[in-house]
C-alpha cells in the first residue's frame, strides 16, 4: 500500500472502527486507494495512529459494502467494479436522473437554480483548465443539486443510498474517457430546460445524457 494517511483528528462520539471506516471508505472514493491495492492492518494501524482492531473493525464493514474483497491467505483488497456493476449502476442511473431531472424542472428555486448556473461555470472553468479532479467535483454537485431540487425526500433517499457506487463509477469514468465536452454540452442541455421549466425535456436529455455514457461504456467493454 503506497498511501499516506494523515493521522486521524477525533473530533465526535462515534466508535473509532467507524471513524476508520469512514475514512478508509473517503479514501477509495476518492481513488487514493486504488483498485487491486491491499490493506494491510499494521501500516494502516501505524498511519492513522490507533490500534490494528478499528482498523480490523472497518475493514470488515468495508468488505460487507462491497468495497473490499477477502482473499484467503492474502488478505483484503480494494475491490474493483466489475463491467457489470458498471452496466448496472448506469442502467439505474438513467431512470432515476431522468424523473429527478423532470421534477426538479417544476420544483426548482431561482436560488438552486442560479447555484446550477454557477456549477456549470466551475465545471468550464475546470474543462478549460484540464482539471479532472475538479470535473469530477463539479459533475457530482451538478446531478446533486437536481436531485435535491427535487423535493421529493423519499426519491433523495434512494439515490444517497447509491452515491457511493455513483461516485466510485464517476471517477473510473473520468479517468477512461475523453468526452468533457459532450458533459459539457449535455449538462447546459439539461440546464437549460429546468431553467425554462420543461420538465419533459429536461427528462429526455438527462436519459439521454446517461445513455450516450452507456453506449461508451459499452464500447470499451466489448473492445
Amino acid at each position: 500500500m503506497n498511501v499516506n494517511f494523515d493521522k486521524l483528528e477525533i473530533r465526535n462520539y462515534k466508535p473509532l472502527g467507524e471513524v476508520v471506516f469512514e475514512y478508509l471508505r473517503n479514501a477509495i472514493l476518492a481513488g487514493e486507494l486504488k483498485p487491486g491495492e491491499r490493506l494491510m492492518e499494521v501500516t494502516i494501524a501505524d498511519q492513522l495512529g490507533v490500534s490494528r482492531t478499528p482498523v480490523r473493525e472497518a475493514i470488515r464493514k468495508l468488505e460487507k459494502e462491497s468495497f473490499v474483497i477477502m482473499i484467503p491467505r492474502k488478505g483484503a483488497y480494494v475491490a474493483d467494479l466489475t463491467k457489470k456493476d458498471i452496466m448496472e449502476v448506469l442502467e439505474i442511473r438513467k431512470e432515476l436522473e431522468g424523473f429527478a431531472a423532470y421534477l426538479a424542472a417544476e420544483r426548482m428555486t431561482l436560488s438552486e437554480k442560479e447555484s446550477l448556473g454557477k456549477i456549470i461555470e466551475h465545471f468550464n472553468e475546470s474543462l478549460l483548465a484540464n482539471d479532472k479532479k475538479s470535473m469530477i467535483e463539479s459533475d457530482n454537485e451538478f446531478h446533486s443539486l437536481i436531485f435535491e431540487g427535487t423535493k421529493n425526500q423519499r426519491l433523495i433517499n434512494i439515490i444517497y443510498d447509491l452515491h457511493d457506487q455513483f461516485q466510485r463509477f464517476r471517477l473510473i469514468y473520468f479517468n477512461e474517457f475523453n468526452n468533457f465536452k459532450e458533459i459539457q454540452a449535455s449538462h447546459n442541455r439539461i440546464f437549460d430546460a429546468i431553467i425554462k421549466q420543461d420538465g419533459i425535456t429536461a427528462r429526455q436529455e438527462s436519459e439521454s445524457h446517461v445513455e450516450s455514457i452507456r453506449s461508451l461504456v459499452n464500447k470499451w467493454i466489448a473492445d
